[in-house]
């Protein structure tokens, strides 16, 4: 449990196809600690199904904090956050009291990549960057330890065809202690350290022969951007992407709790690490500095809520201030080793099938103490769920989260019309 799970293998209703709903039931039995909900927000009567869904969601798995948001054709008509009140007889933690807005922040992990994915399109788009340029040029990285490295482009890296495969060597992003030692430089690590680390190490596999999921990869793209714009990663994003369509509160997130930002969840986790702030030894719980969050910036590291999400979703629908129709193509287009064994394929930050006459595109992430999930569908719906926990060991499955927002949106017969966006942004 140290890394960033995606769940790439277990996508049940979008790699599945748009028709493939099953009638899944949410858990086995009641929730094993006394629960009491807190909501607020806005749910249309129509939409009633999503919101009964989501609180035995989490009442089952134990979830103190979650968002869930709905939007159709560019309009928010759902915007809910949830506070559960658990027991002391919980198995995910102490009791938690926790009065969460449609607008509070969380970590949604790798719900990062597609905004990464849009700023690398914006630079292209804007002339200051070819998908075909080597990351050996642009940051100045070295191929002596492997000459395959200088086929590693900014489109492969969008794609994850870099050459990193966790299963043969672990993910870098989660190695500060093996880095620290390694470099003899004292923790906390940074970027630089990482990537002399990595650079100095051959490559899992030819760049462009196969698709494997890279934190790695995108925190270079973070760098690359900053290298390009000349900005930080963060102030790039805030100005060329979310100023653009009205979204001010998304920023990076910290790694302790004591710098959570005023409107930010707590995060919960049952397991401790090292801390990887100082080399004092001290174990400290998961979430809160058992993992180095600014170097998790471009793969991992945003705090955002539901809303925000989807109001950025919009930047994908169609051309606007941010991206052109080309770069949104290019986002969505096939990569070089074409389409998985599921009928869907990796853009730039979204996974992809086709659905009719259109795609459906979505992710997830998750990291100690956060899981979030976010579809676009071929129909004009989208919704985005987070939460303050992920599943671990004796918990029941998250990813079926996928599926029952899937089988929410079939259920609904006619969708409202009032537009909740005004009432946040």
């Amino acid at each position: 449990m140290t890394a960033d799970k995606t769940g790439l293998t277990r996508r049940r209703l979008l790699q599945a196809g748009a028709g493939a709903v099953p009638a899944l039931v949410l858990g086995a039995g009641p929730a094993r600690a006394a629960a009491t909900a807190l909501v607020s927000g806005t749910v249309p009567v129509a939409l009633k199904g999503f919101d009964t869904m989501m609180q035995k969601y989490i009442t089952e798995r134990e979830i103190s904090c979650a968002q869930l948001a709905v939007a159709r054709k560019g309009k928010l008509l759902l915007a809910r956050g949830y506070g559960l009140y658990l027991s002391s007889t919980s198995t995910s933690g102490p009791s938690i009291m926790s009065h969460v807005q449609p607008t509070s922040l969380f970590r949604i992990a790798s719900l990062s990549k597609h905004i990464t994915s849009a700023a690398i399109m914006r630079l292209v788009q804007d002339g200051k960057l070819s998908l075909s340029a080597p990351v050996t040029t642009l940051l100045g990285l070295s191929a002596a330890a492997d000459p395959r490295l200088q086929q590693v482009t900014v489109l492969r890296l969008m794609q994850h065809l870099g050459g990193w495969d966790t299963s043969v060597s672990p993910d870098r992003l989660w190695m500060d202690h093996t880095i620290s030692a390694a470099l003899d430089v004292p923790l906390p690590i940074d970027h630089a350290d990482i990537m002399r680390y990595s650079t100095a190490r051959p490559l899992d596999f030819t760049p462009g022969s196969k698709m494997v999921y890279s934190n790695y990869g995108y925190m270079l793209l973070g760098r690359i951007i900053e290298k390009v714009s000349g900005q930080s990663y963060e102030s790039y994003v805030k100005q060329k992407l979310l100023a653009p369509v009205g979204i001010s509160r998304m920023r990076l997130g910290r790694s302790l709790k004591t710098e959570r930002f005023p409107s930010e969840v707590g995060y919960v986790s049952k397991y401790t690490n090292k801390s990887v702030m100082d080399g004092s030894g001290t174990v400290v719980p998961y979430p809160y500095g058992g993992f180095n969050m600014p170097n998790q910036d471009a793969n991992g590291g945003w705090t955002a809520s539901a809303v925000d999400l989807l109001k950025f979703a919009e930047v994908f629908d169609a051309a606007g201030p941010v991206l052109n129709a080309a770069s949104i193509a290019k986002v969505f287009a096939k990569p070089e080793t074409g389409v998985n064994g599921n009928g869907s394929w990796y853009g730039g930050g979204w996974w992809v099938r086709t659905a009719g006459s259109g795609i459906n595109t979505w992710h997830n992430g998750s990291m100690p103490g956060t899981f979030s999930f976010l579809a676009r569908l071929s129909s004009g719906v989208s919704y985005c769920a987070v939460f303050n926990r992920r599943e671990e060991e004796g918990s029941l499955d998250f990813d079926v989260i996928d599926p029952l927002l899937g089988q929410a949106a079939g259920a609904v017969t006619s969708w409202p019309t009032t537009d909740l966006t005004p009432n946040y942004f």
